[in-house]
């Protein structure tokens, strides 16, 4: 075996890096490849040497270029489209059609013309709503301009129109069009630049669709409007107008406007989850040098700098306890509430907060190698997913799209050798007719509606649902993986019992004195004992020499006795002895995860008390119901074996895994994925954040953390695992809803396209007006409205 280094020439993103990677791996005789995109060079692990041109030629027909190490000089490094520079973004499109190229700059995808979306890298990118803010400008004017339009156009129903007393149809006609310009040419023009895009690059998409017919049936108005003497006396009023379909085009183009709109919204919410999480970073880092200690930039920390931690500051890096020590709320990482005592030796993680003590560290993970940073990058990876929903009804359009057109011009062709005179207008006429037909308002509203009532019918049982990629694949679900802290569980310790083992004294004796050494405590124990004891009315004693033991528990004189409540490390400080009979029942406790604080005074063990964490009532039910589906149910949790194993055995789940990180989470989910597993991840805390978006289907507690939320596609308001089975069932329904639409769609088009092209007129004399064709485009649309409001009655 042998090793060679190459360098890359063309690579600009991960994609291509991809590319290079996989192309390299097939040729014969390599064994591994690993090119590295910052570099610009390969690393490739031979059985046998290769030749070059060998190489190459596995990637011919590309514009990547590979040559030996030496020769690098020879080839102009490109620049890559990643950020260069501080604050800078990431700029890459939404409908991904070049999978994970990125850009520098904003601007719109060569392919299919949307514009490009920014991954935020700091807190302030993520808060751009530039693209949303100037769609909502667009939006407002298409507003403004097509509503007089739709409000002249429906005037015509009207007995005595009341319009024509100011002017005649004719001046009413040519209004509309005036003010369907700001429409056309400002407010939507990206849709006939997109619709252009597709054509020339051959990507067929909703825009082909919009353009077309919206395009035709705008284009058709005009003519109608500045040149009438073209068109047959059939196509005319008694006052001698063509019947113009501004209203159509204009509508149709605010709709689809408004998706756009909403479509930014949803994206500056995909930002708003990794602005959570950039926010848990420190942005100063304390360093200590031989002159004292100064404040830096988190930007300037190195592999090396020894650091300080004061209380209460988050932890700038990933890196180790080099001196002191002190108790560190991991929750972020692990999504346990109770802190971690850490000493010297111990590993810290950047974002966690420190508790009342201070201590040096060093740095060892900066940047880009921290957990959070790791996992603000899992986050984005897996949240800037396209919907797999709109891929189906993009590859309708692309069926669709070529078939209408060509239907379109053999009518012209067929009509104009064939038809009556004037055989050019009737085959204009009629190729219009077809292209306003098959129009895609009710294509294009047969998902959002059904998302849209979707959406609100789920909102209404407690179930937030983000996009529609939740609805389609949470139908498709094989298995569910939920957390423990929080999410099976209620989150937060609760006093189980109190335990006297003096007979003499009380339960409520011995937790008087418990009160009294927490009465002024912040720790989730401590808050768990004054919780407990709120409705009992005990009153606290005064306490003399308090001290708190830093991941120990605290000690305290009541009444001259030393009193001291904490775990077997504080009573071992304290030579505190602990009988056998004592040590077994509190061992049993241990076994069923539970937390106990031991108790004791002047040296001698007097009591304990015991803290657990309740599995949430519903829980169980919510499970078994799932199962009853053919679902799997499995728990992932960062807690340990025993408290992991109590509750999936309580639950009866399918399986489970402890101890695990929020990358253990994230990897052990893609595995199940790698199987061929639908997954849906339900969750609360940020540490979930990962999983959450790459599961299928991420499903947030609505009592979690807001990062949690942002990274998950379903929200359960009541922090219900029930709302799992809602989910599933609304899902169901959505998607045939959605199917029924679609078929709803196409099916006016398969009977009326042929209508439209003029089949019916040799036998019959008949022809389909354009005004007919737009009405029953709009009646496919009524159709599918009316369809997708069912949903409303769905039972979850």
């Amino acid at each position: 075996m042998m090793i060679q280094t190459y360098h890359i020439t063309g690579m600009s993103c991960q994609g291509c890096r991809n590319h290079v990677e996989e192309a390299l791996r097939n040729v014969q005789g390599v064994l591994n490849a690993d090119v590295d995109l910052d570099n610009a060079k390969a690393v490739i692990e031979m059985s046998e040497h290769i030749p070059t041109d060998k190489l190459q030629a596995a990637l011919a027909g590309s514009q990547y270029g590979i040559h030996p190490q030496h020769e690098a000089h020879l080839h102009k490094k490109e620049k890559k489209n990643v950020p260069a520079g501080k604050g800078s973004g990431i700029y890459y499109c939404p409908m991904h059609c070049e999978g994970d190229k990125t850009y520098d700059q904003p601007g719109s995808c060569p392919i299919c013309g949307m514009d490009l979306v920014q991954r935020p890298m700091s807190p302030a990118e993520a808060t751009d709503d530039s693209s949303y803010r100037k769609l909502l400008t667009k939006f407002k004017v298409a507003i403004a301009f097509t509503l007089p339009i739709f409000i002249i156009a429906m005037s015509e129903m009207v007995p005595n129109n009341p319009l024509y007393k100011i002017m005649d149809l004719k001046h009413w006609n040519l209004t509309t069009f005036f003010l369907s310009l700001p429409v056309v040419f400002y407010a939507t023009r990206m849709f006939f630049q997109r619709a252009w895009t597709s054509v020339i690059s051959r990507h067929l998409n909703m825009f082909t669709l919009i353009g077309i017919g919206a395009g035709a049936a705008w284009l058709f108005s005009v003519a109608a409007v500045c040149f009438p003497g073209i068109f047959p006396s059939e196509f005319k009023n008694h006052e001698g107008t063509v019947h113009v379909y501004f209203e159509a085009a204009t509508v149709i183009l605010t709709l689809v406007l408004l998706g756009q709109l909403l479509e930014a919204k949803a994206h500056g919410k995909t930002n708003a989850a990794i602005k959570a999480l950039l926010q848990l970073s420190p942005r100063t880092a304390t360093k200590i040098t031989s002159h004292g200690d100064i404040s830096i930039d988190i930007e300037q920390v190195q592999h090396g700098d020894r650091l300080r931690v004061k209380p209460g500051e988050k932890i700038p890096v990933d890196g180790r306890i080099t001196e002191g020590e002190s108790v560190i709320d991991e929750s972020m990482i692990t999504g346990e509430a109770l802190p971690v005592e850490k000493t010297q030796g111990s590993v810290v993680t950047a974002g966690t907060i420190n508790g009342h003590k201070s201590f040096e560290m060093i740095a060892e993970k900066i940047g880009t190698e921290t957990i959070l940073a790791q996992i603000i990058d899992m986050v984005h990876q897996a949240g800037s997913s396209r919907a797999p929903i709109q891929k189906l009804a993009d590859k309708i359009s692309s069926y669709f799209v070529p078939i209408v057109v060509l239907i379109a011009l053999l009518t012209f062709i067929i009509w104009q050798i064939f038809g009556p005179a004037p055989s050019a207008v009737y085959a204009f006429v009629n190729a219009v007719a077809v292209l306003i037909i098959a129009c895609p308002c009710a294509l294009g509203l047969a998902t959002p509606m059904s998302v849209m009532v979707g959406v609100g019918k789920g909102a209404q049982s407690g179930v937030l649902i983000k996009n529609a990629e939740a609805l389609e694949k949470m139908a498709q679900t094989d298995v569910v993986v939920i957390d423990k802290t929080g999410t099976a569980t209620e989150g937060r310790p609760t006093v189980e019992k109190v335990v006297t083992l003096q007979p003499e004294k009380t339960t409520g004796e011995r937790l008087q004195q418990i009160i009294s050494l927490n009465q002024h405590s912040e720790h989730p124990l401590a808050r768990a004992i004054l919780h407990f004891a709120g409705h009992k009315n005990i009153n606290p004693l005064s306490v003399e020499n308090f001290e708190a033991h830093g991941g120990k528990g605290v000690t305290g004189k009541i009444g001259g006795r030393t009193i001291a409540l904490g775990n077997r490390k504080l009573m071992e400080q304290m030579k505190t002895g602990i009988p056998v009979a004592a040590a077994k029942a509190i061992h049993a406790e241990a076994e069923q995860g539970k937390t106990v604080s031991y108790l004791s005074e002047e040296q001698e063990l007097t009591g304990y008390v015991v803290f657990s964490d309740k599995i949430k009532p519903d829980a169980g039910e919510a499970v078994r119901q799932l199962q009853d589906k053919g679902l799997s149910v499995l728990m992932f949790t960062g807690d340990n074996e025993q408290s992991a194993r109590l509750v999936a055995e309580t639950l009866g789940l399918d399986g489970f895994k402890a101890g695990m990180l929020p990358q253990d989470k994230w990897k052990a989910v893609k595995a199940l994925q790698e199987q061929g597993k639908k997954v849906a991840m339900a969750g609360d805390g940020i540490n979930d954040a990962p999983a959450l978006s790459q599961a299928d289907v991420g499903i947030a507690m609505g009592t979690g953390t807001d990062v949690a939320i942002e990274s998950a596609a379903i929200t359960l308001l009541n922090g219900d695992l029930s709302g799992i089975v809602k989910a599933q069932r609304l899902s169901t329904a959505t998607m045939r809803n959605i199917r029924q639409n679609l078929w709803f769609a196409l099916g006016y088009n398969v009977i009326g396209i042929p209508i439209a092209a003029g089949l019916l007129f040799p036998a019959f004399g008949w022809l389909l007006s354009p005004m007919i064709a737009a009405l029953a485009m709009c009646f496919s649309s009524v159709s599918v409205i009316g369809n997708a409001l069912r949903l409303r009655k769905v039972i979850l």
